[in-house]
Formats: structure tokens, C-alpha cells, sequence
């Protein structure tokens, strides 16, 4: 037990102080030479590393000079991204097939109403054809024609708007003030 507490000792990562004490070890080892050689080494690097940034701050307040001359702002970059997001988006495949899917729905769809506006119409048609129908529209032309007769005449024609009309007029005139109130006998009780 003891030797495997030892192994996962072992596999625990170094401290922070255990790090010093092997750098400590290891710079003992180190001739002054090899020191003063390292030193100018980070020394040498230091310097590229704040030139290399001086440059860098001169090349970009270089771009920034150029793309205010040409008008680039960050809202024209914005405005290109999303112009090429949306143009990326629209040739990607999954866009394509996509919108021929919404498209062939569409044409399914348009073709199933048409069919059904064909198929409404052709009922219609066979209803109106029917016999119960024509027995129907037979009533209705002999009601009109008899209420043409009793309230018109027998002048032809009209129609049964003006049938209606004529049957209101004829109906108001008749309802006037007629009646007489000594006759009881057809009054209800």
C-alpha cells in the first residue's frame, strides 16, 4: 500500500517551489560564460520584441489613414460582411436545396388548388345539371311568375328584384287605414 502511495506522489505535478529549487539547480550548473550569453540573448529578444511592436503600431495606424481616405469605416465593414454572409449563404447547398424543396412545394401546391377549383366548379356544374336542382329552379321561376300575375299583371319579363319591389309597393298600399270599427265579426277574440 505504501509503495503505491508513493507512485501517485510521484505523478503529482511540481510546485511552485519545487520548480525554484530546480532552476536554482540548474543555473548553478551554468558557467558565468553561458549566463552572460543568455542574458544577452533575452536582452537581443526583448529588443526585436518592442521594435517588432513600434512597427507594428506604425503599420496599423497606417491602415487605419488609408482606409478612412477611401471611406472604409466599420460600418461599411459590417455592411460587407453581411453582404458576403448572405452570398455565402445563398450558394451554400443547404440553401439550394432548400429553397428547390419551398419551390417544388409550391408548384405541388398551386397544381392541388387549381385541381380542386376544377373539381369544385365541375360539381357545381353537375349539381346545377341535376334533376332536384332543375325541379328547384322550375318552383322558383313558376312562385315568381305566379306572384308576377297577382301582383302585376300578366306583363312578361322582369326581374325578380323588381318582382319583390312591386309586391313591397302593392303591400304598403294595401295596409292604409281600413278598417272599420263597428265590424267585429272578423276580429279574433
Amino acid at each position: 500500500m505504501e509503495t503505491r502511495q508513493q507512485g501517485l506522489q510521484d505523478s503529482e505535478p511540481l510546485r511552485e517551489a519545487d520548480e525554484d529549487l530546480a532552476s536554482e539547480a540548474h543555473l548553478n550548473a551554468l558557467t558565468d560564460e553561458e549566463r552572460e550569453e543568455i542574458h544577452q540573448e533575452l536582452a537581443k529578444l526583448e529588443e526585436e520584441i518592442s521594435t517588432l511592436k513600434q512597427v507594428l503600431a506604425s503599420k496599423e495606424k497606417q491602415h487605419a489613414d488609408l482606409r478612412q481616405k477611401l471611406g472604409i469605416s466599420p460600418l461599411s465593414d459590417l455592411k460587407n460582411n453581411v453582404t458576403r454572409g448572405w452570398h455565402d449563404m445563398q450558394t451554400s447547398t443547404a440553401y439550394k436545396k432548400t429553397s428547390e424543396t419551398f419551390s417544388t412545394a409550391g408548384q405541388k401546391t398551386t397544381a392541388a388548388f387549381s385541381t380542386l377549383g376544377t373539381a369544385i366548379t365541375r360539381k357545381l356544374g353537375d349539381m346545377r345539371n341535376s334533376p332536384s336542382f332543375k325541379s328547384f329552379e322550375e318552383k322558383v321561376e313558376s312562385t315568381v311568375t305566379n306572384i308576377k300575375t297577382k301582383v302585376g299583371g300578366t306583363e312578361p319579363g322582369g326581374s325578380f328584384e323588381e318582382v319583390l319591389s312591386s309586391t313591397a309597393q302593392a303591400s304598403s298600399q294595401d295596409t292604409g287605414p281600413t278598417h272599420n270599427l263597428t265590424d267585429t265579426s272578423n276580429r279574433p277574440c
